[in-house]
């Protein structure tokens, strides 16, 4: 059996990394909450929906881009000798990273809505959240706000 070259298990090991790192894009739920968030006071306020709109929310991730790069170069890189191959890894690296760099975008894109809020103190405020809870204009809602975090969740 042929031994895998270092160029081989480099993007290899770049590839497994990403796939792991890409677990950890951010939830954008008003129904998820992450366990730093467990157990910390809240500040609520109450108010009126205004609108909703449909909107798309795009990870701010780089790793695609990374990843990409690194294999293109290296794949480029094992094209001719000499100046062909620096030719063919800043090719390879720049074509890998447009690519990877779409590939993650489409892949950590989620469908979204825009909450317009009313509230009760007199305030207007927009709100961005996954499109996992249902709320129309005119219902009541509570905003939940931890940090710089805020939900909004119909009030029951």
């Amino acid at each position: 059996m042929k031994p895998i070259s270092a160029p081989k298990r480099i993007a290899v090991a770049v590839l497994a990394s990403a796939a792991l790192l890409s677990g950890c894009a951010n939830d954008r739920s008003a129904n998820v909450y992450n366990s730093s968030e467990a157990l910390n006071e809240a500040h609520v306020r109450s108010g009126v929906v205004e609108s909703v709109r449909p909107v798309r929310i795009q990870a701010d991730s780089e790793i695609g881009k990374l990843v990409g790069a690194i294999v293109g170069g290296i794949a480029g890189s094992n094209m001719g000798q000499g100046k062909g191959s620096a030719v063919g890894a800043v090719v390879g690296a720049t074509v890998g990273g447009v690519v990877g760099n779409a590939v993650d975008k489409q892949a950590n894109t989620k469908d979204g809505i825009e909450i317009v809020l009313n509230l009760d103190n007199g305030e207007v405020v927009a709100i961005v959240q996954e499109a996992d809870v249902s709320v129309v204009p005119g219902q009541r809602v509570r905003v939940i706000t931890r940090g710089r975090v805020s939900r909004v969740v119909p009030l029951q």
